[in-house]
């Protein structure tokens, strides 16, 4: 189990990390998104141990991570701004690999090389920035990590690679209940992936929620009633609900609201509605609306790509 307790990190005036507290569970793809500074590759320096925290802890089943050279043999990390070794082929990156992390597998590597279809022997230096990403990532996969920490983990892979690249995390994780941390600019692309998302804005954790309680417990009701929708069948009208959102057009009111599913549906079919209607969120709204309920403008805080 990884936990930050009241993580803080500054660098010069900047403070990158401002007090972040979370828990992420064995076993579990967290993700976490944010736009450029919202500290997520902070999180992730903190938390493989090349950042030392000026304040609050974070440790990996109950052990501090920094200068712990027995836990960092377990973990592998991508990071957004790539490094190879100057002139390298990624075979030649493999034996460092190979002898810095006791549970390398070479038969894996030349399987991932296989998948991915990249040459070995060729040099680092010709691939493309997509095909880097997927040289450092074969590599971090063929630890066999226990815990798996990917920095802008799509970027400039290609639609196909993002899938592959995503399913040997689930796979991962499934076969060798290992955990694994995502993080990215885009929440579509963690959104079909993670367990749990963060997200993150100024070095503050703003929301953080499993996926499936999120979508299951915010949704879209579009309710009308007879005569004029006015006054009587008013936002007061329903006072009853746990409402995030509320729009009114004509006789037609969009409402977004947090809850039960049946327990909102019974409230307000005993209003006898004309129209009633229940609509599922896609996890961007999902997460705009959260947002706006905490006085924050989605827009500003994360642009998808």
């Amino acid at each position: 189990m990884i936990k930050a307790d009241n993580l803080t990190k500054t660098f010069d005036d900047y403070k990158a990390l401002n007090g972040i507290s979370c828990t992420i569970e064995e076993g579990c793809i967290y993700g976490m998104v944010g736009s450029n500074g919202a500290g997520k590759s902070t999180f992730l320096r903190l938390l493989t141990g090349i950042y030392r925290a000026d304040m609050g802890t974070i440790t990996i089943d109950g052990n501090d991570v920094y200068e712990n050279t027995e836990l960092k043999s377990h973990m592998a990390f991508v990071p957004d701004e790539l490094y190879f070794l100057g002139g390298a082929s990624m075979d030649r990156m493999a034996k460092l690999y190979s002898a810095a992390y006791p549970d390398f597998s070479g038969e894996r590597y030349e399987h991932l090389k296989e998948i991915f279809k990249l040459s070995g022997s060729r040099s680092l230096n010709t691939f493309s920035k997509g095909m880097k990403r997927q040289a450092a990532t074969i590599l971090a996969l063929s630890c066999r990590p226990r815990y798996l920490f990917l920095d802008e983990t799509f970027d400039g892979l290609d639609p196909v690679m993002r899938n592959l690249v995503k399913n040997i995390v689930c796979q991962d994780v499934v076969d060798r209940k290992a955990t694994a941390i995502l993080t990215s600019h885009s929440l579509r692309e963690l959104e079909d992936t993670c367990d749990q998302l963060a997200l993150l804005h100024k070095g503050g954790l703003v929301l953080e929620s499993d996926i499936s309680n999120l979508k299951t417990s915010l949704f879209k009701v579009q309710v009308a009633f007879t005569g004029e929708f006015a006054g009587t069948y008013g936002r007061d009208t329903f006072s009853d609900l746990d409402i995030l959102h509320y729009t009114k057009h004509g006789s037609v009111a969009n409402i977004i609201v947090r809850g039960d599913k049946a327990d909102v549906t019974a409230k307000i079919q005993a209003k006898h509605p004309v129209i009633l209607d229940i609509l599922p969120l896609t996890l961007e709204e999902v997460f705009t609306y959260e947002m706006e309920a905490l006085g924050y403008s989605f827009d500003d805080v994360l642009v998808n790509n």
